[in-house]
């Protein structure tokens, strides 16, 4: 199956399942996010809603974002009535945005994503003159020792799904060419152990005028 085919799957049981990863970019958007409020926020990989409510609450206007019908469906049942679910594939030009966002997240989706370059030149066309682009992700350093999206399809069957190693200066260099100044960089360990390897990285980046 593909990337959509098995966030479709995943989705019944995305939020219930053990996940730490999810566990942890929650706490890292939560903590990186200034408070607003935002007049339009635009958030890709919405999924099962995990951070949608939460980025409600602090906006006007939120665009949820998602190619997994399944995944939408999911975050629908618990949305406000200022979010506006969009089905769309963000390596495509994004129909869904009309450079008005003063918030930008991006959260556990661009290890999916081979093409780093169109995600922040769309980025950068969806944005206002300062705003801010979140993107929170598995942390290269344990994709290198082989960690990646993956989730039980069966009791004893396990399915991995496709995914591109993305290493920290690919993201602060593609930044850099679209003219993204970046704000934070920081990375999160499970139980506070920095004496592992980090789990996630959060980035906060600014759109130039």
């Amino acid at each position: 199956m593909n990337t959509e085919q098995a966030y479709n799957t995943w989705a019944p049981s995305y939020d219930t399942a053990e996940n730490p990863t999810r566990d942890l970019e929650a706490r890292a958007i939560r903590s990186l996010i200034p408070p607003g409020p935002y007049t339009e926020v635009i958030e890709l990989g919405c999924g099962t809603g995990k951070n949608t409510e939460w980025l409600a609450l602090r906006a006007e206007r939120l665009i949820a974002v998602d190619f997994s019908a399944e995944m939408m469906q999911q975050a629908q049942q618990k949305a406000s009535p200022n979010v506006t679910f969009q089905h769309a594939d963000i390596t495509k030009p994004w129909q869904f945005a009309n450079a008005e966002a003063e918030l930008l997240t991006c959260s556990l989706i661009l290890e999916h994503v081979q093409d780093l370059g169109h995600i922040f030149s769309q980025a950068w066309q969806a944005l206002r003159p300062g705003a801010l682009f979140y993107i929170g992700e598995l942390h290269p350093f344990k994709q290198y020792q082989g960690s990646k999206a993956r989730f039980n399809i069966a009791e004893d069957e396990v399915f991995e799904l496709e995914c591109y190693v993305h290493h920290l200066s690919d993201f602060t260099e593609n930044a850099r060419q679209q003219g993204f100044r970046c704000l934070r960089l920081q990375e999160w360990f499970d139980k506070e152990n920095q004496g592992e390897t980090p789990r996630v990285v959060s980035f906060l980046f600014q759109k130039g005028s």
